[in-house]
């Protein structure tokens, strides 16, 4: 598997929409780990926002330092988007450090694994001890995702009526 996390930019911008798009098209609304992308009409106020959150000097007051990551294939695809919170405030308590989504048309081929395996050098690398990872019970693709990369079961909490499951990751 051989895949990059890299920092939105600009020219991202197309491929961007069209993997947004594929979610919508699935009928999924919500894109985790995507920053809003799947709330925005304008991928450039997007593209601000991520870059001005991963930043302690501008990240948006009600937020935390987070870092937004595409993971591109060998061919340069996006196929799926992961962002790493520095910190947990209030809201993220339950949430975690971390959220990712891999396109519908490249599920099951080990994308999300690789693409949390990268995270944890770059969490390690900023100082990180730990990461708390969410995930809603039933998710049980998402739950390998997380014990294959070291993850172990912390607590639960309900999200939307529905029961979740809290991990940690010790880096």
């Amino acid at each position: 598997m051989n895949i990059t996390l890299c920092r939105p930019e600009p020219g991202h911008k197309v491929q961007a929409l069209a993997f947004r798009q594929e979610f919508f098209d699935r009928g999924e609304a919500t894109i985790n780990g995507s920053e809003l992308l799947d709330h925005t009409d304008c991928y450039e106020d997007w593209l601000r926002a991520v870059t001005a959150n991963a930043s302690p000097e501008t990240v948006s007051p009600d937020w935390v330092v987070t870092d937004t990551f595409f993971a591109l294939d060998e061919a340069g695809c996006i196929v799926g988007i992961i962002d790493l919170r520095h910190t947990l405030n209030a809201f993220l308590a339950d949430f975690g450090n971390s959220g990712y989504s891999v396109r519908p048309s490249a599920r099951r081929r080990g994308f999300a694994t690789e693409m949390l395996r990268q995270l944890l050098q770059i969490a390690r690398d900023a100082g990180m001890e730990a990461l708390q990872l969410s995930v809603e019970r039933d998710n049980l693709p998402s739950v390998r995702t997380i014990t294959k990369n070291g993850g172990t079961y912390l607590r639960s909490f309900e999200f939307e009526g529905k029961p979740a499951d809290v991990y940690i990751i010790r880096l």
